[in-house]
């Protein structure tokens, strides 16, 4: 008797955790769907090689910016940048296959895969050559990549602490073993998102200060469990990314703009040894890329972390507006290969 009762505890128990998983994930799903109804899409949707594709464009005038994310972020990363300088000139973002609106992909993602799907998109949607390209983080890898085999479509290119080919080999190896970690708890994230998890703790809603314009959208684009797969992705074909850009460049006179967080300020998700030791390695990561035209300069931006245009959006903007407003005068920096503290 005891082990029928025994028995029939545990079944109960495991329905009742069936029923409360199903729930999760029902109450996840339809919210995602609410969300996406009330957002609805903003800019247009491309069909790139059979898989659709979001482009997000605003202003008028050239020569157009083409915004790129980092990695795990979509179109709403530029939500303090596109509006302002939708003022100056044509602004267009857009999300990379699996993020924000953009249909996942099979395959590897590296830098090959994504600046061709990229380059696809332009032609496709029309975007006026030659562009200004701005990439954030891991886009930094990725605009390489372009620059090198399609530097006809290019005016100018915007590294906002970009990331540099194969930095894992160089970076503190504290570091990469959190990095390693992070992504060895990526199916468990997803399993929590999925089941609703992060949704019931608010996670899913909460709007940064700054971004009330975007709210809409960054809740239809929050805690979409496929996303995870699409960071997966592209992690997993870093190292490859970097193999396939380490020697590309330098890019002749191609203006190029470096914005760099500042060294001084520590990482609050790191060990403060390991914030340390790291700045110094992206520091110097970060003054190498001005090698990457005999036009350039670098911007460390005072009291920014890796966000720059979230911690220093004026600046960001400012900034990118004096390139816009060079490249069309065919001007040079007055400051070549200069690196400035503002």
């Amino acid at each position: 008797m005891r082990l029928v009762r025994l028995a029939r505890i545990c079944a109960f128990t495991l329905l009742g955790c069936l029923l409360v998983a199903g729930i999760g994930a029902a109450y996840n799903a339809l919210s995602l769907l609410y969300y996406r109804q009330v957002a609805r899409v903003p800019g247009r949707i491309y069909d790139v090689g059979g898989y659709s594709m979001h482009l997000y464009c605003t202003g008028v005038g050239s020569p157009t910016v083409l915004l790129s994310s980092g990695l795990g972020d979509d179109f709403t990363e530029w939500a303090k940048v596109q509006p302002v300088l939708s003022k100056l000139t044509k602004v267009c973002s857009y999300d990379r296959a699996g993020f924000g609106w953009s249909e996942p992909r099979p395959g590897v993602q590296d830098a090959k895969a994504i600046a061709a799907q990229l380059h696809q998109l332009v032609q496709i949607a029309d975007i006026e050559r030659p562009f200004v390209l701005v990439g954030h983080s891991i886009s930094g890898i990725y605009m390489r990549y372009y620059a090198a085999h399609y530097p006809g479509d290019l005016a100018g290119l915007v590294f906002i602490d970009g990331a540099t080919p194969l930095q894992n080999s160089r970076i503190p190896k504290a570091l990469l073993k959190i990095q390693q970690d992070q992504r060895r708890d990526m199916p468990w994230e997803k399993l929590l998102m999925t089941l609703g998890w992060y949704r019931l703790l608010g996670d899913c809603t909460s709007i940064p200060p700054g971004f009330e314009a975007y709210s809409a959208w960054i809740k239809a684009d929050s805690c979409v469990p496929s996303q995870i797969d699409a960071i997966e992705q592209e992690l997993d074909a870093e190292h490859l990314s970097g193999e396939e850009t380490i020697n590309a460049g330098p890019f002749g006179n191609l203006p190029i703009l470096i914005l760099s967080r500042d060294p001084n300020v520590l990482a609050p998700n790191w060990p403060a040894s390991v914030s340390r030791e790291n700045a110094v390695v992206w520091n110097q990561m970060q003054e190498e890329a001005k090698g990457l035209s005999s036009d350039s300069l670098r911007i460390i931006a005072e009291g920014s972390h890796h966000y720059i245009m979230d911690d220093r959006p004026h600046l960001v903007n400012r900034l990118i507006a004096s390139f816009i407003v060079m490249i069309r005068n065919h001007q040079s920096f007055a400051d070549n290969h200069a690196t400035i503290e503002e």
